[in-house]
């Protein structure tokens, strides 16, 4: 079946690539995995034979008929409709998440996944490297995806996958990124200010962080300087230098 472009299908048909993933998602046998779209099935045959219980949410109604012939089994279940709709209560707790997503779905996910409540005991994605390596940053070139995503989990980039290892094969390479999400967030915050100051910081990133603050929040400039200064930052400090443990310093400053 053809790739659907509209959807950001591209069909991984590399089976060290496959492989690859079922290793960063750490797939065991009983393992309650969801797959995110599952295509042909190349992946899901992989989890299966791991010794996996499926759970595969796919959009495409062209597919859903073939996987249900092609999988009927007690250790898969489709389910037809979108992921971000999807409901996680569904799945059993130590759940995993393994899948090839499309690249546009990437931080919307991550977020469903990260901040629901019950979350998945680890995520190995294949999404594009550009977008692996901005989840994985270090101050210096972080971001609000690589900010909020570290914030609720630990992260790792895993094995390159070439372009040309797709049918069709995308304009640019994937990697694989492992996340496993924390126990409980690394600061206890209101998330709404903590990522709405975060965001605001992020707003003008060739402004310096206090002109970005100020902006962002609708705060005068001098009073966001004293909050910035008293929190250890340099004056010309800009968003993307910002450790996690540097933006909690400042939320305390400005909340507290």
């Amino acid at each position: 079946m053809n790739a659907d472009k509209n959807l950001g299908q591209h069909w991984l048909v590399d089976n060290a690539s496959l492989e690859a993933m079922c290793s960063a998602g750490e797939v065991k046998k009983g393992d309650e995995v969801l797959e995110v779209g599952p295509g042909l099935g190349a992946l899901t045959d992989l989890l299966l034979d791991r010794g996996a219980f499926v759970t595969a949410v796919e959009y495409d109604k062209r597919l859903v008929e073939d996987l249900a012939k092609a999988y009927e089994s007690d250790s898969f279940k489709l389910i037809e409709g979108d992921i971000l709709q999807f409901d996680l209560t569904t799945m059993k707790p130590s759940y995993k998440v393994v899948a090839n997503i499309p690249y546009y779905l990437t931080s919307k996910l991550l977020r469903k996944l990260l901040e629901f409540d019950n979350k998945p005991t680890l995520i190995a994605l294949l999404v594009q490297k550009e977008v692996a390596e901005r989840i994985a940053a270090e101050p210096g070139s972080m971001s609000t995806l690589s900010v909020s995503a570290q914030f609720y989990a630990e992260v790792e980039l895993k094995e390159l996958v070439p372009a040309q290892l797709f049918e069709p094969a995308p304009k640019v390479d994937s990697q694989i990124i492992k996340l496993k999400p924390r126990g409980e967030p690394l600061y206890q915050v209101k998330d709404s200010k903590f990522f709405g100051m975060v965001k605001s910081g992020f707003g003008e990133r060739r402004k310096k962080l206090i002109n970005s603050l100020s902006g962002g929040l609708g705060m005068p400039k001098d009073e966001v300087r004293k909050m910035v200064l008293g929190s250890g930052l340099k004056e010309n400090s800009r968003a993307q230098e910002l450790s996690i443990e540097q933006w909690y310093k400042l939320y305390n400053k400005l909340y507290n």
